[in-house]
């Protein structure tokens, strides 16, 4: 590493980096074994609340240990980007989509932005080794925001920032680089419950814990089966993800509209009708959710969602 950047001026660069890039906050941690996380994981993981989501089960020290990952890391640095869209298409009377799935697939948008950040940081202090994660490799994520003072976990086990609520997505740098490191701030949930009490198929069962077989997310996404006929009539129209929990918590009436052009959502999704998701074609599902998160669940699944969701 170039002998002018020391780790002040090193995260000084970083910080600097992240706000050209677009990301709304960025805290950096020492890059060690979460221990406090080991024992919750471990129960989480007992109760089933992973549902057939087996690959939770695997990978778990790398989960926990970021050097298992990145060998010779020191810093884990988190990063909040923000997706708030500038007009929810949620109506009551229409099925919904959550609003993570509006645009371009976050996954590509946001990858992009850390390769840049990474080959910009490595261009000023010399060589440094890491890897880019967006939501795609066994790292606790909302861990480490939590732990870099990004925010604190609320009792809808998501993690909420004073002065913007959730609707952001985290991604992080694990790189073998030395920087300053930030530290956790409190929890200001207080004693709402509003997330908790506004689950219709009782997914969070206590704070900070949710029983991820139960969730409307789960249902319409990673479970590939039929839908248990018991959670029939719960799912107030969300065909693939879901926001009640988002969309009740008091914090996120701090949520202001993203600037990101690869978010907006494509032409016609707008205007979409209940009726209109019915009579959804292939053809028409491959080109409105072309570079969309929606090609997660695929035709098939998308299609059996509106079904289960139809009176």
């Amino acid at each position: 590493m170039n002998k002018k950047f020391n780790p002040a001026a090193a995260t000084q660069l970083l910080k600097q980096l992240s706000r050209e890039l677009g990301f709304s906050y960025c805290g950096i941690s020492k890059a060690e074994f979460l221990e406090e996380e080991a024992p919750r994981l471990e129960e989480w993981l007992r109760r089933g609340y992973h549902g057939k989501m087996k690959y939770m089960e695997n990978h778990f020290d790398k989960r926990l240990d970021p050097r298992l990952l990145v060998p010779g890391a020191k810093s884990v640095i988190s990063l909040l980007y923000n997706y708030y869209p500038k007009k929810d298409l949620a109506k009551n009377d229409n099925f919904k989509i959550a609003k993570y799935a509006y645009g371009e697939d976050y996954h590509y948008v946001i990858k992009d932005k850390l390769k840049e950040m990474l080959y910009r940081l490595q261009e000023k202090t010399g060589q440094i080794s890491g890897r880019a994660f967006v939501d795609s490799a066994p790292v606790m994520e909302r861990a480490w925001a939590k732990r870099a003072g990004l925010g604190w976990i609320g009792k809808n086990s998501l993690l909420l920032n004073r002065s913007m609520g959730s609707f952001f997505f985290l991604a992080e740098l694990i790189i073998d680089l030395e920087l300053e490191y930030d530290g956790p701030i409190k929890d200001y949930c207080g004693t709402c419950t509003a997330c908790m009490d506004a689950c219709p198929t009782g997914a969070i069962p206590e704070p900070q814990v949710v029983d991820g077989s139960r969730c409307i997310s789960y249902f319409t996404i990673e479970l590939k089966e039929e839908i248990p006929p018991e959670v029939k009539g719960k799912f107030e129209n969300w065909i693939f993800g879901c926001d009640i929990c988002q969309d009740v918590c008091p914090w996120n009436r701090f949520a202001q509209p993203h600037n990101e052009a690869r978010f907006e959502p494509p032409a016609g999704l707008e205007n979409f009708q209940q009726q209109d998701w019915i009579e959804l074609t292939e053809e028409v599902f491959q080109k409105l959710f072309r570079k969309s998160a929606v090609k997660r669940t695929g035709f098939k699944g998308l299609k059996r969602n509106i079904d289960f969701n139809k009176t």
